[in-house]
């Protein structure tokens, strides 16, 4: 069968944000939209979940195995692009280093509801980047997963201030735990020495901007979910507060340059909706996808 058809929703809201115009939606009728209306059947044939785990086949998959447009021509050099961070981590496992976490069958899926929910033109395929490559200043918007372990080398740290300071804006992901937040902001000091993170509280505009959030979003991956946990203890070390906390840095100006999803695998719920209607419904729809779409319009008009 074919993947579900989140464009329905489209036509039930007409409200758009402007400037660019982007769909105007709430968690609340995406997720009665779901309960009613969307079958969620394995459309990737290349992936099957294994045991109660639900593990994932551990190959490349194939990128016929997706949804694929054409940009029409007059923006095929003025489209939103999906970029990956390539970092280096102290822990590998899995397909490779923990930069290709949720990789990139996440990137592709979540490139694919941003071009079919909302007006912007998206670039199929996205790209994968190192801080230090020289075209990373093209790509406004930068996301890093599983960043438990990261570590940021001298020039790198560099490289990224000098491009959120500039414009650009930054998504950081699947971190759980006091230990992983303690690294993490400990990294950052190197981006940022002298700013700290605040802890946006759920009145601010970014949980609202185009989908309306009444809760701030927590998202386990699919093997956690069907532990029947909604929190990642596998990530190790105390886990401390269970709550998810969005933290941003900012600059002088106020705008929100970087935001760390912590105690959150939004990822997970773009990566895996085509393996479990269940965990779609649950988090796909309700959660993963309205929050990634705020952070992007957010990041993309302020």
């Amino acid at each position: 069968m074919a993947r579900p058809n989140l464009s329905l929703l489209a036509v039930r809201s007409g409200r758009v944000l402007v400037p660019p115009p982007k769909i105007m939606l709430t968690a609340s009728s995406i997720a009665l939209l779901a309960l009613l209306s969307v079958t969620c059947a394995r459309w990737q044939q290349g992936f099957r979940e294994q045991g109660f785990q639900g593990f994932r086949e551990q190959r490349t998959p194939d990128r016929s195995e997706f949804p694929m447009w054409e940009i029409e021509t007059p923006f095929q050099a003025d489209v939103f692009t999906f970029a990956r961070i390539k970092y280096t981590s102290l822990f590998t496992g899995g397909r490779g280093n923990r930069w290709m976490n949720d990789f990139p069958d996440s990137d592709w899926n979540f490139s694919y509801r941003l071009q079919e929910l909302t007006s912007m033109k998206v670039d199929p395929n996205g790209i994968v980047l190192e801080l230090t490559d020289p075209d990373l200043f093209n790509y406004p918007f930068l996301f890093m997963n599983g960043v438990g372990s990261l570590r940021f080398s001298p020039d790198e740290a560099i490289a990224l201030r000098r491009h959120l300071l500039n414009g650009g804006f930054l998504m950081v992901d699947d971190f759980w735990g006091e230990d992983e937040w303690s690294r993490m902001r400990d990294e950052m000091k190197m981006v940022f020495p002298g700013r700290e993170p605040v802890d946006l509280p759920l009145s601010h505009s970014i949980f609202h901007i185009v989908y309306d959030m009444k809760v701030k979003p927590q998202v386990p991956d699919i093997r956690t979910w069907r532990s029947g946990q909604t929190f990642e203890f596998n990530h190790g070390g105390s886990p401390g507060d269970k709550l998810p906390h969005f933290q941003a840095y900012h600059d002088d100006n106020g705008r929100i340059v970087a935001l760390l999803c912590h105690n959150n695998d939004l990822g997970d719920g773009w990566e895996r909706e085509g393996s479990n209607a269940d965990y779609f419904e649950t988090y796909s729809v309700p959660f993963s996808y309205p929050m990634g779409i705020n952070i992007i319009t957010y990041a993309m008009t302020n």
